[in-house]
């Protein structure tokens, strides 16, 4: 899930409210700020209202929603729950690890509470071993984009760009990079270039370029769950690949929260000595741990027909837009490589999430769900998820909803 619509839901538990009429400011009398974060309002509530979306993230649910996913995780059996809860990281906790670590078919896992702590540790770890604290990583990966140079400020770590590309690094630039690293971090899928990944065969030489290099490698697979159907191969296929692999247990699996690092059993035993030390050894994380597990056990196992579907939500809306006199647009990657992907529209970020946020509240079916980026004078884009909700679209209700949007969107233009 992107962090934009992690931050429209963080005050979503509290059901919120949209402006009344006669609270709401004219667009002069409003800051840029001020009519985004009215709009994100907005939007929230018509998401709240919406009868027919592509996907309902969990963390946009209220309490009670989010209480009912542990009701079902007592249904699924997933834990004895008459067993004493976790503390330090024990119980439950030691069982969530023991199963990521079976799913990945890694020697061991431990559970984090972030994937941002969890890298760290696994960086720093690397960077004792190999004794280069040199990361080389994409211009646009998690943390040179989203953790305020934690790497450096934090964990003692030089991060150095491979390249800014909109894709995964290539074999050519790993092996020709023009200084030594420890390690080479890849996320995979590369979320702000579109959730992109590269082919089997390109993974598997960048690899072993990097292994040429004397570097570790290391995945930053918050959403590694859904790249089976692009690779065409099982978990412990793409995760033997690499020294270190991070998986998400919210983005893909729609938990509480919490991460894992799973390697060798001697890199996870220091990681887990460096969690402690940077705050991470909470005292109880059943709620979490027993999330993660119902995800393992619900959404995991559908993530294929999610990509699938995805596919066909893609080509619906390129054709939908054609048919409506669009100009241009992209889906990009096409077809998308994992059930999230992005679409560029030419057209004004505002003017597109007014249209967007309107046809919710006028037609209770939400096509665009995540806010529009501005990509320049006239191009934006945004991101789209299919799960669950979106397998009840067909192409033809897809083709449906991207006419109605374009008609909303004409009319704002025109104001």
């Amino acid at each position: 899930m992107s962090d934009t619509a992690e931050r429209d839901g963080q005050r979503a538990g509290a059901e919120p409210k949209a402006p009344a009429a006669d609270e709401q400011l004219s667009d002069g009398q409003l800051s840029d700020d001020e009519r985004r974060k009215q709009r994100r309002e907005r939007r929230i509530v018509a998401y709240r209202g919406a009868g027919r979306v592509l996907a309902r993230p969990g963390f946009l649910g209220t309490l009670r929603e989010r209480l009912a996913l542990l009701d079902e995780a007592r249904a699924l059996d997933l834990h004895d729950l008459d067993e004493q809860a976790d503390l330090y990281g024990d119980g439950i906790v030691e069982a969530l690890e023991e199963r990521t670590a079976g799913l990945l078919g890694t020697e061991a896992a431990a559970f984090f509470p972030t994937g941002t702590m969890a890298q760290q540790v696994a960086l720093r770890c690397w960077a004792g071993r190999t004794g280069n604290p040199t990361v080389a990583l994409h211009a646009l990966a998690h943390p040179e984009v989203h953790e305020r140079n934690a790497f450096s400020q934090v964990g003692g770590l030089r991060p150095v760009r491979v390249t800014s590309e909109p894709r995964l690094p290539t074999t050519a630039e790993v092996r020709d990079f023009d200084e030594p690293f420890g390690a080479l971090m890849l996320e995979l899928p590369l979320r702000d270039a579109g959730f992109v990944l590269p082919s089997w065969e390109e993974l598997t030489e960048v690899v072993e370029a990097a292994r040429e290099r004397d570097a570790v490698v290391h995945f930053d697979g918050a959403r590694l769950w859904e790249s089976t159907v692009h690779f065409g191969r099982p978990l412990e296929e793409i995760a033997g690949l690499a020294d270190s692999v991070y998986v998400s247990f919210y983005k893909s699996l729609d938990g509480f929260g919490g991460a894992a690092l799973a390697g060798p059993k001697t890199l996870v035993d220091e990681a887990k000595a460096w969690r402690h030390r940077y705050g991470g050894t909470v005292f109880q994380q059943f709620p979490t741990a027993l999330s993660a597990l119902a995800g393992l056990q619900r959404e995991l196992p559908r993530l294929p027909e999610y990509v699938a579907h995805a596919r066909v939500v893609a080509a619906a809306l390129r054709e939908g837009f054609a048919a409506a006199g669009v100009p241009w647009m992209r889906v990009n990657p096409e077809p998308p490589h994992t059930n999230e992907f992005q679409v560029w529209l030419p057209y004004d970020a505002d003017d597109l999430a007014e249209a967007a946020v309107r046809q919710a509240e006028e037609t209770r079916t939400l096509l665009f769900a995540n806010g529009w980026d501005a990509k320049g004078p006239g191009l934006a884009c945004t991101e789209v998820y299919v799960r669950a909700a979106g397998l009840e679209w067909t192409a033809d209700d897809v083709k449906e909803a991207v006419a109605r949007f374009v008609a909303l969107l004409t009319e704002e233009i025109s104001k």
